[in-house]
């Protein structure tokens, strides 16, 4: 029989469901799954302090440019290239790419370019990304780039399903919100797995999970005008096109192993089997020693100063700390 794990989510996005999740799909592999208000192990997010509530084992997930904070969660799976023993990386994109087969050597390129309608496409409804909005305008002057989201919409309103609108287009602009080492999120994947060619922004450290010869990453280039020289040179020549396209996703042709679900459900068979002191319950010993334990030892200290001033009792008092075991785990 498997394992029990009693297990939470809090704080995610409003249209997540914790029985399709992505991390309870691999749990199941291995444990029975047993929803709990007082589980054992939360895993939460980024969308608010639900958190707060819990004393049990916290594990962080966000697929947000936010980093994780050890001083809340016993582990953490993020973006970020974090040189920490309880952090795995994990980009959002993992969660996007998980089943799809973004490597295959029988595709047929020529019929996919036949087939397109939209010289490029661009779906967003956040207005606030101020480098992407810039790029779109700039290549607009060139030629039409059809917009899907809520934002700048030319196409007649919100496209209903993202992926099949972006495979119309032979190129389709994915920059991320924001720029920073290790940030990649479904723009670049969401392109791929809709076989047009990303025009990509974000992550400057993206060539250490995708092969950069697949797509046009805007890192590369010293302007965004010099980009658009070279979106412009594949849009007029179709064999350039193709050559691109049919380059390996990833380098190697082989992708990141963190982003594989065996790495991902061992990281969590080590969390489950590793007994810890959840930082919850060491934060509120830590409080609980200052509000109130270390208060007292400092009123018995004063009065035997007054009273009884023995060099070694004064001593002991005078250097009086938080214990260390405390704020160590349990091995």
């Amino acid at each position: 029989m498997k394992p029990v794990i009693k297990l939470a989510y809090s704080d995610f996005w409003p249209e997540f469901n914790r029985e399709t999740d992505y991390f309870t799909r691999i749990i199941r592999r291995h444990y029975t799954v047993e929803w709990s208000d007082q589980p054992d192990f939360l895993i939460y997010s980024v969308f608010g302090f639900e958190y707060l509530h819990y004393r049990c084992v916290r594990i962080f997930y966000t697929g947000e440019n936010v980093r994780p904070d050890f001083r809340d969660c016993d582990y953490a799976f993020s973006f970020d290239y974090l040189d920490h023993p309880e952090h795995y990386r994990l980009p959002f994109y993992a969660y996007r790419i998980a089943g799809a087969n973004l490597e295959e050597p029988s595709r047929d390129f020529e019929a996919e370019l036949a087939r397109k309608t939209r010289f490029c496409t661009f779906v967003y409804s956040d207005s606030s990304g101020i480098r992407r909005n810039r790029f779109l305008k700039k290549l607009s002057r060139y030629k039409r780039v059809d917009s899907g989201g809520n934002y700048l919409n030319n196409v007649g309103g919100r496209v209903a399903d993202k992926i099949p609108f972006l495979r119309e287009g032979k190129f389709t602009i994915a920059f991320e919100h924001t720029s920073y080492p290790g940030y990649t999120t479904e723009k670049i994947t969401d392109a791929l797995i809709a076989g047009t060619l990303p025009i990509y922004w974000g992550n400057p450290l993206i060539n250490r999970e995708f092969n950069t010869g697949h797509f046009l990453n805007a890192h590369d280039f010293k302007s965004d005008d010099e980009l658009i020289e070279r979106i412009v040179e594949l849009d007029r020549d179709d064999e350039q096109y193709l050559a691109v396209m049919r380059q390996a996703v990833f380098p190697g042709g082989v992708d990141s192993p963190s982003s594989r679900e065996a790495n991902i459900l061992a990281q969590f068979d080590r969390i489950f089997a590793t007994p810890v002191v959840p930082v919850a319950l060491r934060r509120e010993w830590a409080r609980t020693w200052d509000r109130q334990i270390r208060p007292l030892a400092r009123r018995v200290r004063n009065r035997y100063e007054r009273e009884r001033p023995w060099p070694h009792v004064k001593y002991a008092f005078a250097n009086l700390k938080f214990p260390r075991w405390l704020e160590k785990r349990e091995r």
